[in-house]
């Protein structure tokens, strides 16, 4: 199945995709059925109920949260966090349903963390019931977070998206088909995308929006660069990107630059995004919350390291970048998963540093061997990784796993590009399928659920 650039890459509010986002959604969703309902005035009280991984690092990610602002009404784009909604609903213990029925909500009792129950369609699984004035169930709903922001109700669970195909001209369900619809129209992976995109939208609006996507990812480095302080959630974690391009400053000014500088450059930029993402600033899933500081670090390495200040040439780059890395991220989609919570956090930093590379690979000049070389160099060696988040808070080993992952895709990229002819033996439909048959054999344990690995040993 296809999935759209405008998808993959979304605003949402961090830490977590799955875990804040898509709740967030499912709640605005469920209220919105509610009021379709014309049942919302009879609205007593709500219970909502989250299981698996949601329970368990639900309140590190922010789900809680999150599932309060869909329940007032609201989407991402619409929260203005110099407003402390949450506070005023913890204070009060009112509610007000949709931002139109007012009801007793108490945080403590009204969302339920069912720690121990796993529902069978996916691990990220969250209920709602409205009940009224008698205890008479008005509506209930059962919602899934599958990754990267993306709900699906329990009835849509077999497509795992709320919505039917999209009428494009280019449906790819493989690496192989979309190599092959390429070759046979002689057009590239990006232009392949855009037309997709244009059967959705004008080409103008398309082009324009992917750039208004590139342009906040780069303000998000700024933010990130610039803001200094801890990290919320109880850690105690200093925010390092500050201090990190202080040092390259002064190196810089001294003249003390080496040749691995570029790496600290990338580490840093990596860093400002996954701090600003843990402390649940705005961000652009990429293709996940968790996951978000990857591509806008490397598409930063390739603007200064590479291009240069070649305006134009810089657009069209990012157009390129993103629209390969939207393509790739499509098949993951559609033949695993992006969610740390079913395939551990291969699914998630490692698309991201797939995506990364096969995009990089791209605005490089390399050719669809070279870009699916890779892109699949980059998942190999990140196949395994688990998510095993300190506190359950998208921090330790986070934030780190980003700079990680966007050195891992420069590399891969640049190593796909001294293959002239991009010949390789593991394709990347193959590396797929490896990655989610490896997530699916991980002990729940690994994703997403904070009761092993470094969520275990490392006492703080």
């Amino acid at each position: 199945m296809y999935y759209s650039v405008f998808e993959i890459f979304a605003v949402g509010i961090g830490p977590s995709s799955s875990h804040t986002v898509g709740p967030m959604k499912a709640a605005k969703r469920y209220v919105d059925n509610l009021i379709k309902s014309e049942k919302i005035n009879e609205v007593r009280n709500i219970k909502v109920s989250l299981y698996g991984s949601l329970a368990l690092t639900g309140v590190g990610h922010g789900t809680l949260n999150a599932i309060v602002y869909g329940l007032l009404g609201f989407e991402a784009k619409d929260i203005d966090l110099s407003q402390d909604y949450i506070g005023q609903v913890k204070s009060s213990m009112r509610l007000k349903l949709g931002g139109k029925k007012e009801i007793d909500f108490d945080f403590e009792h009204d969302i339920v963390l069912e720690k121990k129950i796993f529902l069978p369609e996916h691990s990220n699984g969250m209920k709602f019931c409205a009940f009224g004035e008698n205890g008479n169930v008005i509506l209930e709903e059962t919602y899934f977070s599958v990754g990267g922001g993306t709900i699906a109700r329990q009835d849509e669970m077999a497509q795992r998206i709320e919505r039917r195909p999209y009428d494009v001209p280019y449906q790819f369900n493989s690496c192989s088909e979309l190599i092959e619809m390429c070759q046979r129209d002689g057009i590239t992976i990006s232009e392949l995308v855009l037309r997709n995109e244009e059967a959705l939208q004008n080409r103008e609006k398309v082009e324009q929006g992917i750039l208004k996507l590139t342009e906040i990812m780069q303000e998000t480095i700024v933010r990130g660069v610039k803001t200094e302080g801890i990290l919320p959630g109880g850690l105690g974690l200093k925010r390092r990107a500050p201090g990190m391009y202080a040092d390259l400053n002064k190196s810089f000014n001294e003249h003390k630059v080496d040749g691995l500088t570029l790496v600290d450059w990338i580490n840093m930029w990596a860093f400002a995004v996954a701090e600003e993402n843990a402390a649940g600033g705005k961000i652009v899933t990429a293709p996940t919350m968790g996951s978000a500081g990857v591509l806008p670090a490397v598409m930063r390495y390739y603007q200064r390291f590479v291009v240069g200040a070649d305006t134009e040439r810089l657009k069209q780059a990012n157009i390129m970048f993103l629209t390969t890395a939207a393509a790739i991220c499509s098949l993951y989609r559609s033949n695993a998963s992006i969610s740390g919570a079913e395939v551990g956090c291969q699914g998630e930093i490692g698309v991201a540093c797939s995506m990364a590379a096969g995009g990089l690979a791209a605005v490089m000049g390399g050719n669809l061997q070279q870009i699916e070389n890779a892109a699949e160099i980059a998942m190999e060696h990140n196949l395994g990784l688990t998510c095993d988040p300190i506190r359950g808070l998208v921090q330790v080993p986070c934030i780190e796993r980003n700079a990680m992952g966007a050195i891992k895709a420069v590399n891969a990229a640049r190593l796909s590009m001294h293959n002239p002819r991009g010949s390789h033996i593991v394709s990347l439909d193959s590396i797929i399928k490896t990655m989610y048959e490896t997530g699916l054999n991980l002990s729940s344990k690994y994703k997403e659920t904070s009761l092993a690995g470094l969520a275990k040993n490392v006492r703080c």
